[in-house]
C-alpha cells in the first residue's frame, strides 16, 4: 500500500521560512509529476508548485521567487522551501504525486500539513 507521509508544516511570523518534505512509501515502481497544493478556509484547492519526472517545474503566480520545489528520487520525496512568507500563504497544504505501484497507475494524495503565517 502506497503512502504519502508529509512533514513541515506549523506556525510562522510573516517574512518567515518553513520547509515541507512528503516521502511516497510502499510498494513505489516509479513516480510521474509531484506536486504541492493548498486550501485556505473557505477558498478551493489551489495549485502552488509541480515538478515533473524529468525536473521541470511550475509554480502559482503568487509564490514565484519564494517558493522552491525539488525531488530527491532516490527518497521518492519532493519538498517545498517556502521563504518570505505572508498571512496569505496560510492554508493546509497537501502533497501529490502521479505514479505506478503494485496497485496500477494512479493519483495519490497526502493528509495535509497546517501551515499559519501570522505575528
Amino acid at each position: 500500500q502506497v503512502q504519502l507521509v508529509e512533514s513541515g508544516g506549523g506556525l510562522v511570523q510573516p517574512g518567515g521560512s518553513l520547509r515541507l518534505s512528503c516521502a511516497a512509501s510502499g510498494s513505489v515502481f516509479s513516480i510521474n509529476d509531484m506536486g504541492w497544493y493548498r486550501q485556505a478556509p473557505g477558498k478551493q484547492r489551489e495549485l502552488v508548485a509541480t515538478v515533473t519526472r524529468g525536473g521541470t517545474t511550475n509554480y502559482e503566480e503568487s509564490v514565484k521567487g519564494r517558493f522552491t520545489i525539488s525531488r530527491d528520487y532516490a527518497r521518492n520525496t519532493v519538498y517545498l522551501q517556502m521563504n518570505s512568507l505572508k498571512p496569505e500563504d496560510t492554508a493546509v497544504y497537501s502533497c501529490n504525486a502521479h505514479l505506478t505501484s503494485l496497485g496500477g497507475y494512479r493519483n495519490y494524495w497526502g493528509q495535509g500539513t497546517q501551515v499559519t503565517v501570522s505575528s
